[in-house]
């Protein structure tokens, strides 16, 4: 039976190959998908579709093998690679999905979220998302050389680690009264998001939340089937 799959966090980066072949494997195993979803941060940091390193290269040609053998492919922006767009889905034979954006997964009306915008609490990390997502600021920093966007991802990777040590756990979490708005606006039961790297399934008011897991020691995805839904993973080999 034909299933739905959903990951998130893999921050694919030339530090951590293991995830880039635990990606391979993942792939591999689940040649009967249908449908996969990645709801962002493929890539630890995405300085633009003119990207020719190693690991985009690598990443776009198992991606583009896994469309081309027949499953439907969609790509979402998250935090990390919030610069990655139409060249790249084109490469890869996906569909940019906005975000937020509601599926029919098997009759479920189902809201699919990176997850950022859900930490409320985290008013520092809301202002840059905000600058981030702009049309105008991307299109501003598009225009620059290659290098230069390359230095300065390395620039926000760093500030953002020093940021997130400094904050407490809760603040960096999702903010459960926003959850429950975003959910009763967009009409649904269900939410599939990641972005927290704290999988789980909640039962809220408003219905249930699946939050996929970064690909650390683990890959985390989710396989959905006409009645069942299940959060996994495997160990990731070093």
């Amino acid at each position: 039976m034909s299933s739905t799959c959903f990951i998130s966090d893999l921050h694919l980066d030339p530090a951590r190959p293991a995830v880039t072949r635990a990606l391979a494997e993942f792939l591999s195993s689940h040649t009967d998908c249908a449908r996969l979803y990645i709801l962002g941060d493929l890539f630890e940091a995405w300085p633009g579709d003119d990207d020719d390193s190693a690991i985009a290269t690598e990443t776009t040609a198992l991606l583009r093998a896994y469309s081309a053998a027949g499953t439907e492919l969609f790509v979402m922006q998250g935090n990390r690679d919030f610069l990655l767009g139409e060249r790249f889905c084109d490469a890869v034979g996906a569909t940019l999905l906005a975000d937020p954006r509601v599926i029919d997964l098997y009759g479920e009306p189902t809201l699919l979220l990176h997850g950022d915008s859900l930490c409320t609490a985290d008013a520092e990390y809301q202002r840059f998302r905000r600058t981030a997502r702009d049309p105008a600021w991307q299109a501003g920093l598009l225009a620059q050389p290659l290098v230069e966007r390359r230095a300065l991802a390395a620039g926000l990777r760093a500030m953002s680690r020093e940021a997130n040590s400094l904050k407490s756990a809760d603040i960096m979490d999702v903010t459960p009264a926003e959850v429950e708005h975003t959910m009763q606006a967009h009409g649904v039961r269900q939410l599939i998001h990641g972005h927290t790297h704290r999988p789980a399934r909640h039962n809220c008011d408003s219905g249930t939340r699946w939050v996929l897991g970064a690909w650390e020691r683990q890959a985390w995805f989710i396989e959905a089937e006409p009645n069942d839904i299940r959060l996994k993973y495997f160990d990731i080999i070093q």
